[in-house]
């Protein structure tokens, strides 16, 4: 069964692991993160990318993607398309509070982002999970990339990226297009991150971060420290 976001139980969504064995997909899901004239770096011809995007703005199937995690947590990227418009929220579910969802970036007219830092993004990229969902470290990557957005980024994030954009089927040199990918994405663009160790939780200067508060600050203690456990690495 295929988790659709709260609010969106009657939407027509449609398990998207699938489509990430098509080459051509990962140009189009990080075609807001990149200029046209890069298309070709990702080893695919840009046509075929269209006709993804065609298919990932289908108003009768909504591709979700789930990324386990540890104590039973899932983070969704899920697509939305509307009469308007497609957009691409990216959010964290467990199954005994998933009406509780917790946002971490969105792309419609509301635009909420940045909802990771890198510090995060690395650590969820083998983070264990039960059940089906993306489990390879480099379709994560790839697939969290959106919602990054961090001014502290460390040179071998641009390693990570390349390796997983190569190992998706993108020419060996493709540094540029990695370094291009880490900038952030346009509606919200890159943003400091600290570290609170009283609240144990990272905190976004971002103006249309969600994290600019504790991820979770609303559930209770035990939960709290579940979430912490499962998505937040120790500060540095």
């Amino acid at each position: 069964m295929v988790m659709a976001r709260h609010g969106y139980a009657s939407s027509p969504v449609v398990d998207g692991l699938p489509l990430l064995a098509e080459p051509e997909f990962w140009a189009a899901h990080l075609v807001d993160l990149y200029d046209d004239a890069l298309v070709e770096s990702f080893g695919v011809d840009p046509a075929d990318v269209e006709g993804m995007l065609e298919r990932l703005c289908d108003k009768a199937a909504w591709p979700v993607f789930r990324i386990p995690l540890p104590g039973g947590h899932s983070i969704l990227v899920h697509y939305n398309s509307g009469e308007e418009y497609t957009s691409t929220d990216y959010f964290i579910v467990h199954p005994d509070w998933w009406t509780n969802e917790l946002v971490l970036a969105g792309t419609d007219e509301d635009r909420i982002g940045p909802g990771l830092c890198w510090a995060e993004l690395a650590a969820l990229l083998h983070a264990p999970g039960d059940g089906e969902g993306v489990t390879d470290p480099h379709a994560r990557l790839l697939l969290l990339l959106p919602a990054l957005g961090d001014t502290d980024v460390p040179a071998e994030a641009v390693t990570l990226v390349q390796e997983a954009l190569v190992a998706q089927g993108a020419p060996d040199d493709c540094a540029a297009l990695a370094r291009h990918l880490l900038q952030g994405h346009p509606m919200w663009g890159a943003a400091p991150w600290r570290y609170d160790g009283d609240e144990r939780a990272w905190i976004c200067d971002g103006e249309h971060s969600p994290r600019k508060t504790p991820l979770g600050e609303h559930l209770p203690d035990s939960r709290r420290a579940a979430l912490e456990a499962c998505l937040t690495p120790a500060g540095g």
